[in-house]
């Protein structure tokens, strides 16, 4: 039995895919708000490399050979396992792969963007990089990528997280980053949240308003985005491109693909080099994106034109959301904490080619601890939702007899989040609605 299929470091791919130029129809344009032109305010806040990928038409994008290079010091391609121990305690005809994306030096994903965006953002003359981070995760991995490119960064952290996950402060710090509490006394608009609400917990909302105003009001600051938009997930893609070939080395094809729903980017990254598949009717793979039951964007969302952020700064898009002053409760999986969708990953939602779902808090967790207990590895609050989803598909086929092929993106490990864990089995989570 294949328990664990690599590829070599050549293997890192070339070009990064973007799904713009195979969607099923085109995806709504942003717009700018009444008697405001957020559209231009993009090209002061974002890398011209940035907004040139955002709307490219192009099927690939090619990848630099130093951004290849530093994807494969930084681990990449990362491997695919089977959950064998997993699918035996469940007692499953199911086979259940995992892409282990925790194996970057940050833990997740997110290094997948942040290098070509420090990248990019160095080769145009930028001194600094601000951005938002809610569980920490991206925060920590574009103060990595900004060190190894002598930028610097500043990251504003939602407040909850940024109190419940101290850790994340200090990795960040490691790395160079400054970091702050959101919302915070540095920008107008935390002043002026903090003043209605000194309590706030924050939200991505309040974190992208503040780091997109000092992008703004700084001629040598651009604004760098950790999911949601088209140059991020489009970057993440070197996730699925590698899981294609991996998958094709272990003969298996795939029935059913779950991620995790945040902002979009590591279902992205792992769905859509399947998903050009499916959309163009040449695959019955079922796509499933879990979010949580505090935060149902997808599921009872309205799909419609809102901001990215609460203060307005970004234009309209069109894409499902519960509105930009929508406060998540203070759960644990902090970076699925955010009122909108990917207007990419709300377009093929709409359209039938993503199916969502939403999962309480206490049993991602409970599916967690399965997770590490049979396979070894602890993981993130937002990787367990798509292992809830999995273990749950997996039972499904215990029921009818089916040996389904069921694959999730492992998006990052939680040796970082472990108070979540401790207020598992102390009994004090809650199942926030």
């Amino acid at each position: 039995m294949n328990y664990k299929t690599t590829l070599d470091s050549d293997e890192v791919p070339k070009k990064w895919y973007n799904i713009l130029a195979d969607l099923p129809n085109p995806l709504p344009e942003p717009k700018n708000s009444e008697g405001k032109d957020q559209i231009s305010d993009l090209q002061k806040a974002f890398t011209k490399a940035g907004l040139e990928q955002e709307f490219s038409p192009d099927r690939y994008i090619n990848i630099p050979q130093e951004v290849r290079e530093l994807y494969m010091q930084v681990g990449r391609p990362s491997p695919l396992f089977r959950a064998t121990r997993l699918e035996k305690f469940l007692n499953t005809p199911a086979k259940i792969y995992f892409k282990r994306e925790d194996t970057s030096p940050t833990g997740s994903h997110k290094l997948n963007s942040a290098i070509p965006q420090a990248y990019f953002a160095k080769k145009e003359g930028v001194e600094r990089l601000t951005t938002e981070t809610g569980a920490g995760q991206w925060g920590t991995a574009l103060s990595l990528a900004c060190n190894m490119l002598d930028l610097d960064c500043t990251v504003y952290m939602v407040k909850v997280s940024f109190n419940q996950k101290p850790d994340r402060k200090n990795i960040m710090h490691i790395y160079d980053g400054q970091v702050f509490a959101s919302p915070s006394e540095n920008t107008e608009i935390g002043r002026q949240i903090l003043k209605e609400n000194p309590d706030h917990p924050g939200s991505l909302g309040v974190a992208i308003s503040e780091a997109m105003e000092e992008a703004l009001l700084n001629d040598d600051v651009k604004y760098s985005l950790g999911s949601v938009l088209n140059h991020v997930m489009l970057h993440q893609t070197v996730i699925g491109q590698e899981l294609k070939v991996q998958l094709e080395k272990a003969e298996e094809e795939v029935d059913v693909m779950i991620a995790c729903a945040g902002g979009g980017s590591n279902l992205a990254g792992s769905f859509f080099p399947l998903l050009k598949d499916k959309i163009a009717g040449n695959s019955d793979t079922e796509f499933i994106a879990v979010e949580p039951s505090a935060c149902p964007t997808l599921t009872e969302g309205s799909y419609d034109y809102d901001f990215g952020d609460v203060n307005g700064f970004t234009p309209m898009l069109k894409m499902f959301t519960l509105g930009h002053d929508f406060v998540a409760p203070s759960v644990h999986a902090g970076g699925l904490r955010y009122h909108g969708m990917s207007p990419i990953v709300s377009l093929l939602t709409k359209e039938g080619y993503i199916s969502p779902r939403a999962v309480h808090q206490k049993d991602v967790f409970e599916a967690g601890i399965t997770f590490a207990r049979t396979e070894g590895i602890v993981p993130a609050p937002e990787t367990t939702h798509a292992i809830k989803v999995a273990i749950d598909e997996a039972l499904k086929c215990k029921e009818t007899g089916e040996e389904k092929t069921i694959v999730f993106n492992f998006s990052g490990h939680g040796m970082l989040d472990l108070k979540g864990y401790a207020s598992y089995f102390e009994g004090t989570m809650q199942n926030a609605k």
